[in-house]
């Protein structure tokens, strides 16, 4: 009877043991591309990360050009399959609800700025058009953050009676709705002019403090109530 054979480690565990030695000594001596080569080594163990975090650095800039960019812009890239997509959605995912720690802290959202923080990180790369809300309570602490309506790649249909009624029924006692625009200016569309004024309108008939209407894109916001980017 033959002997089972060792399994071999993988081809770059050596390399990448002394980056993360040398990232645990001295973190800022690790270049860009390490880290990249690290965080990709998570999803493809047994390959050499080194030319797909390269290339991904030359296309979108930067680290944070990298965790910012689609799922439709990463997977362009040759090398970046199912396992790297599967562990930037989980990324994604953490940075998401590190913004959202308001919610869970009850802090106050005291401008639009903290909302846009918030949503940027859960809105900032979809690729589609998504409605969400932030609901407070009469001292603008956060009572709920959550989706609304999702529409396509362009466009979201909206009433402010949806917006109202979901306000109502968790007891908010103000909103700020909040959409965003895939690959696009945070300029307001007319239809968003018309839904934010109706909204303002109808709101204080209804006890509810109607706070802002936020357009969110990959690195910019813009507050309708404001009339300026924030």
């Amino acid at each position: 009877m033959k002997a089972k054979s060792a399994v071999s480690p993988p081809p770059h565990s050596g390399h990448r043991a002394r980056l993360r030695a040398r990232l645990e000594r001295e973190p800022l001596a690790v270049e860009d591309h390490e880290i990249l080569e690290l965080l990709l080594g998570y999803a493809l163990p047994r390959r050499d990360t080194k030319p797909l975090a390269k290339e991904l650095l030359c296309r979108f800039g930067s680290i944070r050009g990298v965790l910012d960019a689609r799922p439709d812009e990463l997977v362009q890239t040759v090398g970046f399959g199912n396992g790297p997509a599967a562990l930037w959605r989980l990324l994604r995912e953490v940075m998401a609800r590190y913004e959202d720690a308001p919610l869970r802290l009850r802090e106050a959202l005291a401008s639009p700025e903290a909302v846009a923080r918030m949503a940027r990180q859960r809105l900032g790369n979809s690729p589609h058009e998504e409605c969400w809300l932030a609901l407070v309570d009469q001292g603008n602490h956060l009572l709920a953050w959550e989706r609304l309506r999702r529409g396509n790649i362009d466009r979201v249909a909206l009433q402010p009676r949806e917006v109202l009624e979901m306000a109502l029924l968790r007891r908010a006692s103000g909103v700020i709705l909040v959409h965003n625009h895939p690959g696009g200016s945070p300029s307001p569309s007319e239809p968003d002019m018309v839904l934010t004024q109706e909204l303002q309108d109808l709101a204080p008939r209804m006890g509810i403090r109607f706070l802002d209407h936020l357009i969110i894109t990959e690195g910019e916001c813009y507050s309708i109530l404001l009339r300026k980017r924030i």
